[in-house]
């Protein structure tokens, strides 16, 4: 479990021109991608979408409308996975940011998919802690092709 304080936001190893995020809050947010790579994607556990996502947040996904909800965006990832073949994702983040109680991560992220492509993605999530762990709030992405 991962609790929030601006002292340890402020104590990291890594970020961008901003205040740091301290190595507890990265794992923490590591932690909660590997569940994204490994539960959701890899296992096809969608009720693995509740240690990723807040409960109000919020998907916008590239040339679809916003999606709002846990729920909503639990079968957005349930159609994508099955509709694109989505076999495995791997994440990782390229610049971290604390932005109050929060943090900004641009990331980019492989999916391999049915057909035997590679697709690489950039991504922006806004990181709130829920629940005693970090969280996306706010998920944007798009193709890098």
């Amino acid at each position: 479990m991962c609790i929030l304080n601006r002292f340890q936001l402020a104590q990291g190893a890594t970020g961008g021109k901003g205040m740091k995020v301290s190595e507890p809050v990265l794992a923490a947010m590591r932690q909660t991608n590997e569940v994204f790579e490994s539960e959701v994607i890899r296992n096809r556990n969608i009720d693995g979408l509740d240690g990723v996502y807040t409960a109000n947040a919020r998907v916008l996904p590239p040339g679809a409308p916003m999606v709002e909800g846990r729920n909503q965006i639990k079968s957005f990832w349930q159609n994508a996975i099955s509709g694109l073949g989505i076999k495995s994702a791997k994440l990782e983040t390229v610049d971290a940011e604390a932005a109050g109680d929060s943090v900004i991560e641009i990331g980019r992220a492989d999916l391999a998919v049915g057909d035997g492509q590679t697709v690489t993605v950039k991504y922006v999530v806004h990181w709130k802690p829920q629940d005693g762990t970090w969280k996306w709030d706010v998920d944007i992405w798009n193709l890098n092709q």
